[in-house]
């Protein structure tokens, strides 16, 4: 039996055993799929990333690590220490692809500064048992302020082993503008945290090395494509959520241009268009405030390789998009899709995802016949 063909053999035969609910249909224009739910009685999931043998890490905003496994779910002891302060707490989790080696995880949070709280890149080594987390270490640390808002934050390995993370620009609009201040950007690192070799301002005097992009607001969604591109989600002010190609050294606006408005109605900066600043593969206008980015594999839908899926945590459905140019035309939706916060692919291909009115986390497969 092939890898592949036993992940998802495990999938479906060990983690349907943890729901306490049949296997629901899935509308969608692949026909109906099936719903099933892997982990119940969350508290704000927030990220979660597949360990190499399909069991899961989870995290929940209020700070908890939670393993899922064909064997049941535990919370992980020892923890990373973060700040809960408004939309800021434990974020999201990467597992690396040498964590077989290392057994390290990197997580983004919410951290206490002497200036406040601020969003950081922690590292740390599970366990063999998987019970527990040693060896915490701080690899970034963004300056801290009083904001409760916009923290951002999610990790990706990049095929260079580099990590991308997004940063919200923390409710203050001029951070996402500031190249000397990394709130409202797309951070490219080594894994030790310092600034990876190539980057666009590590030349520039005054500037924070580590940016990789700027000009964003609040990136919650991420994602990279077979060709190694860096995608990202984030939120708009009323109107204008976008997803964003991000490109070394490009500038993506924030507030300088927006297809969205001020929550007063006001106008935003010059428009939605000024030279020298990115526009958007796509926007959505109302908002639907989009959370957690996959770009699909194709491995069980064909169809749907190369696909875009973001979760909604206004609208409460998953949006599909295809094409270039870009555009949605699809959402899934059902009785279980209620406030999206990630969406991930597992390694079998089956589609998971995380709702936060549900405290529950969902596997999408074919259907049974």
């Amino acid at each position: 039996m092939s890898l592949s063909r036993s992940l998802f053999t495990a999938a479906i035969l060990g983690f349907s055993a943890l729901s306490p609910l049949a296997a629901d249909p899935f509308p969608t224009s692949q026909g109906a799929l099936e719903i099933t739910e892997v982990a119940s009685g969350l508290d704000i999931p927030w990220g979660f990333n597949f360990l190499p043998n399909g069991d899961v890490l989870l995290t929940e905003r209020d700070g908890k690590l939670i393993y899922i496994s064909k064997d049941g779910t535990h919370t992980v002891q020892n923890p990373p220490k973060v700040a809960i302060e408004g939309q800021g707490g434990l974020l999201d989790v990467l597992v690396p692809r040498d964590f077989a080696q290392t057994r390290e995880v990197l997580f983004t949070a919410a951290r206490r500064t002497n200036g406040g709280h601020g969003t950081a890149v922690l590292s740390a080594r599970l366990s063999p048992d998987g019970k527990r987390l040693s060896a915490h270490r701080v690899l970034f640390q963004v300056p801290g302020d009083d904001s409760p808002f916009h923290f951002g934050s999610r990790l990706r390995e990049g095929n260079d082993g580099s990590i991308y993370v997004s940063l919200g620009e923390r409710g203050t609009r001029q951070h996402a503008q500031n190249i000397g201040h990394p709130p409202g950007s797309i951070l490219r690192l080594r894994r030790n945290g310092k600034p990876y070799p190539g980057n666009p301002f590590v030349d520039t005097p005054g500037a924070a090395p580590e940016i990789w992009s700027f000009g964003h607001r609040n990136p919650q969604g991420m994602a990279i494509d077979a060709q190694g591109e860096v995608w990202v989600s984030e939120h708009g002010a009323k109107g204008g959520d976008e997803i964003n190609l991000i490109q070394k050294g490009a500038n993506y606006g924030w507030p300088i241009i927006s297809y969205g408005r001020h929550y007063s109605g006001a106008k935003i900066g010059v428009g939605t268009h000024q030279t020298g600043l990115e526009q958007p593969k796509w926007y959505w206008d109302p908002s639907i405030a989009p959370s957690g980015l996959m770009i699909y594999s194709g491995k069980l839908w064909p169809e749907w390789e190369g696909d875009f899926f973001v979760g909604s945590l206004k609208f409460d459905y998953i949006s599909r998009l295809e094409g270039t140019p870009l555009k949605e035309v699809e959402q899934l939706k059902s009785k279980h899709t209620g406030r999206i916060r990630d969406v991930r692919e597992a390694p079998d291909g089956s589609i998971w995802f995380a709702s936060q009115d549900n405290g529950a986390l969902y596997r999408i497969t074919p259907k049974v016949r």
